[in-house]
């Protein structure tokens, strides 16, 4: 498993955990760092500011075994979300996107992710426009809409995504079901609803699979949880297991990531 994670990162700064508490992430980020603990490998590719966060970031990644050799600093600041803790559960408040804002791939950028087996990025990384040129150079691609499957930055690189992951609070439902038809018709292959709790739903476009979760025994902060589910599920892929095989092993990268404060250690 060879992994190009794009676009967004951010520091994640919880104000009520020690009177203030700086963690690296941002969803690919976050993916990255998963996909190496898994055993594969992964590149980081997308913006960071000249400053302090932004050292970081970049350190952070490299102690963690990314290659963060198209890591660009630019003149500014890193983005940055607020994040409250609630009885384990993040709530997140205000986000600045800082460098992020203007962010575009470069053509050596497009050259260096095509040399991974997989794309991945989400709705706030800025380049799923890129997806169909990445596609006709043979490369998967996955796309995180987050809660938003709806959001134009969603629209733009559906039908370009082989692997379509999305979040809802809402389980196993009949509306649910529907939902994930009419996105597979946009073009992905997989369309995969983390439902939390409630596990995992994935739709082929002729049959729906469904994991449960694999149990915590001590859930500490669900930040970075879907994020986990994805670099495990994509990793399970990768090497060739069937969908109800990945989707265990998303659960159980999830479940990992739970027993600890911010994303990852």
């Amino acid at each position: 498993m060879k992994l190009a994670a794009v676009g967004s990162n951010c520091i994640d700064y919880y104000n009520n955990v020690e009177g203030g508490t700086a963690y690296p992430g941002g969803g690919p980020v976050n993916m990255a760092v998963y996909t190496v603990r898994n055993g594969g490998q992964a590149s980081y590719i997308g913006p960071v500011g000249d400053d302090v966060y932004g050292q970081i970031m970049a350190e952070a990644m490299t102690r963690k075994g990314v290659d963060t050799s198209h890591l660009h600093v630019l003149h500014g600041h890193t983005a940055v979300s607020q994040v409250t803790l609630v009885d384990g559960e993040r709530v997140f408040g205000d986000y600045d996107e800082g460098v992020l804002e203007q962010y575009t791939l470069s053509s050596e950028d497009m050259d260096f992710i095509s040399t991974h087996d997989v794309v991945v990025c989400d709705l706030w990384g800025k380049v799923g426009r890129f997806f169909g040129q990445l596609q006709q150079r043979g490369v998967k691609t996955a796309f995180d809409c987050a809660t938003r499957p709806g959001d134009a930055a969603c629209a733009e690189a559906i039908p370009y995504t082989d692997y379509l992951f999305f979040s809802s609070d809402d389980g196993d439902t009949e509306t649910l079901r529907e939902l994930m038809k009419v996105l597979h018709r946009q073009g992905p292959k997989l369309v995969i609803a983390m439902l939390g709790e409630q596990g995992s739903l994935c739709f082929d476009g002729q049959t729906f699979h469904s994991f449960g979760i694999v149990p915590c025994p001590n859930v500490v902060d669900t930040m970075g949880a879907g994020d986990s589910y994805i670099a495990g599920f994509l990793h399970g892929l990768v090497d060739g297991l069937p969908i109800e095989a990945c989707m265990e092993k998303g659960a159980a990268t999830s479940t990992e990531t739970l027993q600890y404060f911010g994303a990852w250690l």
